[in-house]
């Protein structure tokens, strides 16, 4: 669920555990894991801050190339099913984005489920966007080039930060990038029924995270916890969606894809196969990828020029089905 740390088939499944215990489980998984992006570019600088929030000061962290223009600011949605992780979870990849992608990245420290349910989270994400349009010369950049960016939980977070914020007349949100994204609690989709295969997140994992999330039935119903429900999607950002083969979130982030498309919106779009959930982290051919994919969407994100994705099927990925 995590995003720099690799997956472990001996980890207990997020279902068999207490909230602590889960803690617990994704803290010690992250002391023992290595660095899977190599050594942090010796220009980079990271800045740990605090903003104003819905509920009080919202912890982020702050990435910037020393002497480089940073192009676009990419806001960063850690993973962990809304449950787990925070700024250190996903600490090697947004070093490693800042300097692959040449941009400036914001991590946010959310607030987490099952303390904080739907829609702190959400709120907070929102409040930090908004904040880093205002504040996006202290950045060395401009608000013209904005990204959002998650894993899993965060994709969720990223797609709901554009629903809410697409009439916003000052902030403009030029990329949305949603990685394995859980889009719709209770899916009945193929990929949400298929044989778990001794993987660790499977559907009752997901169960399990949207149980923590959300604290009443009727917020199922929401289209900010649940992207998929929107009912329309047009003026949203282009977007980069990204799948794991053998993941039960893969068919609903699909649909998403889909359904953007339908509406006008540009989308890139690909399935790697072979993955599984959180697949980003590994040490694989895949996982190499699709980091560079993203940092290839990110770089495209001009200030002072919004310019629209090519939809893309590389011969390599496997297009999603019904194209």
């Amino acid at each position: 669920m995590n995003d720099d740390i690799p997956n472990h088939r001996d980890q207990q499944p997020l279902h068999e555990l207490s909230v602590a215990e889960a803690r617990a489980q994704e803290r010690d998984e992250r002391a023992l894991s290595p660095r899977l992006f190599g050594p942090s570019d010796a220009r980079l600088m990271v800045d740990d801050r605090a903003i104003p929030g819905p509920a009080g000061r919202i912890p982020i962290r702050v990435y910037r190339l020393d002497g480089v223009d940073p192009g676009p600011i990419v806001l960063y949605f850690h993973g962990g099913g809304w449950v787990l992780g925070g700024l250190d979870s996903g600490d090697a990849l947004c070093r490693w984005l800042a300097s692959a992608a040449t941009c400036a990245v914001v991590s946010v420290d959310y607030r987490l489920a099952p303390e904080h349910p739907y829609p702190a989270a959400v709120e907070d994400c929102v409040a930090t966007t908004r904040w880093v349009a205002a504040h996006a010369d202290d950045l060395g950049t401009d608000a013209s080039g904005l990204v959002v960016a998650g894993t899993s939980a965060g994709g969720n977070l990223a797609a709901a930060d554009c629903l809410r914020l697409r009439r916003d007349r000052l902030v403009r949100l030029s990329l949305q990038v949603l990685i394995y994204p859980p889009l719709m609690p209770n899916a009945r989709t193929a990929s949400i029924r298929m044989p778990d295969g001794g993987r660790t997140f499977t559907a009752a994992s997901v169960a399990w995270c949207w149980r923590h999330y959300l604290s009443r039935p009727v917020d199922a119903r929401e289209p900010e916890a649940a992207p998929l429900r929107a009912r329309d999607l047009r003026g949203l950002p282009p977007a980069l969606i990204i799948t794991a083969d053998h993941d039960p979130l893969r068919d609903e982030a699909e649909a998403y894809a889909r359904r953007l498309q339908a509406a006008g919106v540009s989308v890139e779009r690909t399935r790697y196969p072979g993955t599984i959930h959180g697949f980003l982290g590994d040490r694989t051919g895949a996982a190499d990828r699709a980091r560079k994919q993203i940092a290839r969407a990110i770089r495209r994100v001009t200030p002072h020029h919004r310019r629209s994705l090519r939809p893309i099927t590389r011969p390599q990925h496997q297009p999603f089905p019904d194209d």
